[in-house]
C-alpha cells in the first residue's frame, strides 16, 4: 500500500514549502466549495490541471484516484436530478428529472474532481511526515499533530494485520459470498482488527511512557521559507482571489 506514490519527484512543486502547499490547498478548497458558479468551477480547474502537468505526476494514477472519487459521486446523479425541483427535462415512469437538479450534480462533480486535483498537485507531492511537521510548525494543536503521525506510522501494521487474517480465512477454504454466514466472517475480520488497533495502541503508549513522553511533540525544524517559495504562495493566493472576484462580479450583474 503505497500512500506516498506521488511525492517521489524533482520539481519546484515537490520542492515548494509544505506550509505553503497546506494553506493554499486550504483556501482553494474553501473557495471552490463555498462556490454556487459553475463557470468558476471550470475556471478553477486550470490551476490544479495545470500544478499536475508541472509536477509530471503520472497521469493514469491521478485518474485512478479520480475514478474513486467519482465513483461516490455517481450515486448523486442517481438521485439529484429526480428529487431536485425544476423544470422537467425527461421522465422515467413516475421519477422526473429536473434541470437544476442536474445542474447541481454536475457543479458537485466539478467541484469535487477540483479539490481532489488540488489535493494531489499539492499534498500528495509532499512526503507525509514533512506535512505533519508543517502542521505542527502551523501551531495545529499538538492532539491532532500526535493523531495524524500515528495514523500514518501505523496504517500500514493494520494493513498487514489485515492481510494476515484474509490469508487465515483463504487458508480454512473461506469463499466472500451474498450469504448470511460471509457477512458475520467480515464483521468478525472488523472486529479483531479494531481489537488488535485498540491492543498495539495500549503497547505503545506504554513504551513511550517508559521512554519519558509527556505530551509533547518535538520536531526538527528542518523547514525554511524561501523567497520563492512566498512569491508562489502569493502568485497562488492571488488565483484564488480572482475566483472570488469573478465570482462576486457574476453576482452583482
Amino acid at each position: 500500500m503505497d500512500i506516498e506514490q506521488f511525492s517521489k519527484g524533482d520539481s519546484f512543486l515537490h520542492r515548494l514549502d509544505p506550509r505553503v502547499k497546506i494553506i493554499v490547498t486550504l483556501f482553494f478548497s474553501v473557495v471552490v466549495a463555498t462556490t454556487t458558479c459553475r463557470a468558476v468551477t471550470i475556471i478553477a480547474f486550470f490551476l490544479p490541471a495545470t500544478a499536475i502537468l508541472v509536477a509530471r505526476l503520472d497521469l493514469k494514477k491521478v485518474g485512478w484516484r479520480l475514478m474513486i472519487v467519482n465513483g461516490f459521486v455517481l450515486f448523486l446523479w442517481f438521485f439529484l436530478p429526480f428529487t431536485y425541483p425544476g423544470q422537467t427535462i425527461f421522465s422515467l415512469g413516475p421519477l422526473k428529472a429536473s434541470r437544476e437538479g442536474i445542474e447541481y450534480a454536475l457543479l458537485i462533480t466539478l467541484k469535487s474532481n477540483a479539490i481532489i486535483l488540488a489535493s494531489i498537485a499539492f499534498l500528495a507531492t509532499t512526503p507525509v511526515p514533512t506535512l505533519i511537521h508543517a502542521l505542527n510548525r502551523l501551531r495545529l494543536p499538538g492532539k491532532l499533530v500526535h493523531m495524524a503521525f500515528f495514523c500514518y506510522r501505523y496504517i500500514h501494521v493494520i494493513h498487514l494485520e489485515y492481510h494476515s487474517i484474509v490469508n487465515a480465512l483463504k487458508i480454512r477454504c473461506f469463499r466472500p459470498g451474498t450469504n448470511l454466514h460471509t457477512y458475520r466472517t467480515y464483521a468478525y475480520l472488523v472486529g479483531i482488527l479494531l481489537l488488535r488497533s485498540f491492543d498495539r495502541s495500549k503497547r505503545i503508549y506504554n513504551a513511550m511512557l517508559c521512554r519519558g513522553f509527556k505530551g509533547k511533540y518535538w520536531v526538527v525544524d528542518h523547514l525554511s521559507l524561501k523567497r520563492s517559495d512566498l512569491f508562489l504562495g502569493v502568485a497562488l493566493s492571488a488565483y484564488i482571489i480572482g475566483l472570488i472576484l469573478f465570482q462576486w462580479k457574476l453576482m452583482t450583474r
